[in-house]
Parts: structure tokens; C-alpha cells; sequence
């Protein structure tokens, strides 16, 4: 079994205005590896300056996580299949939307990897379907997740 911390610090900056909703959503994500990561909610659900821009939300890091395990177990499939990656590129993209009962979620996670492959053994079509089908399959995050996670090649 594995664990994962990771440590979460916000301070107010608003203390009289607190109650009014009126104080900073950013705050900072701290891993074990010494990255600091600052942190708030999404502009598009709490507007700026609440918000802060330039900062990772809650959102963008689920569909991150989603994006990253996928390309991670994707590459170890490749390279025990003998193939060769030069790169690898997702531009993914998360959907929030309304539940039946009115609760928020991101509802689909979708990912369009864009890969350069190399070397004298390149997998044809039918490989890559394979590859995208056992990485959806083995990505823990994809496991975790109830949303819908759709891969477009």
C-alpha cells in the first residue's frame, strides 16, 4: 500500500470580512518533494479578486492528475511493447456541469494526446488503440475518478 500527502495552507487575508465572503481563496499545495504549488479557487467560481488567477484550482489539477497518469502508464505500455516515444503532448480538457440534483462536478475529463513516435518498430493504429485501452485501464487516477475520462486520437 502507498500513501500520498500532501499538505494544504491558506491564511486569511480579510479577517472583517470573512463572514461576508469576502477574503482570498488562494492558498498553497505543498508535496513531499519540496514543491510548493500556489493554489485557489476557479475565477469561474469565485471571481477575481477572490480568486486568483494565475494560480492551479481544484479543477485544473483533477484534469491534470487524469491527463498525466494517463500519459505516465501510456509510456511504460510503450516501452514494454519495445516502442520508442519522442514526445508526448495532451491538451486535455475537463467539462463541469449539473448533476440531476443541482451539485457541480467534472463530469468529463477529455484527452487528445498528440505523440511523435520513433525508431525502427512504430505501432500501427490498431497498437495505439490497444495502448490509450490498457492505459484507461491501469491509470489509478482513471480508477479513483467517477467521471468520464474520453481519449481521442
Amino acid at each position: 500500500m502507498s500513501t500520498y500527502i500532501a499538505k494544504i495552507t491558506w491564511k486569511s487575508d480579510a479577517p472583517d470580512t470573512f463572514t461576508k465572503n469576502r477574503y482570498t481563496r488562494g492558498h498553497s499545495w505543498e508535496f513531499d518533494g519540496g514543491v510548493t504549488v500556489p493554489a485557489s479557487s476557479s475565477p469561474h467560481a469565485v471571481r477575481v479578486p477572490y480568486s486568483v488567477e494565475a494560480a492551479v484550482d481544484p479543477e485544473e489539477a483533477l484534469v491534470a492528475a487524469a491527463s498525466s497518469c494517463h500519459m505516465l502508464t501510456f509510456l511504460w505500455l510503450a516501452a514494454t511493447m519495445g516502442f520508442n516515444i519522442e514526445s508526448y503532448e495532451d491538451n486535455a480538457v475537463g467539462e463541469m456541469t449539473s448533476m440531476d440534483d443541482g451539485r457541480q462536478w467534472v463530469s468529463t475529463i477529455t484527452l487528445e494526446p498528440q505523440i511523435a513516435w520513433t525508431g525502427d518498430k512504430l505501432p500501427t493504429a490498431e497498437d495505439i488503440a490497444r495502448l490509450h485501452h490498457e492505459a484507461h485501464e491501469k491509470c489509478y487516477i482513471a480508477n479513483t475518478i467517477q467521471s468520464e475520462i474520453i481519449i481521442k486520437q
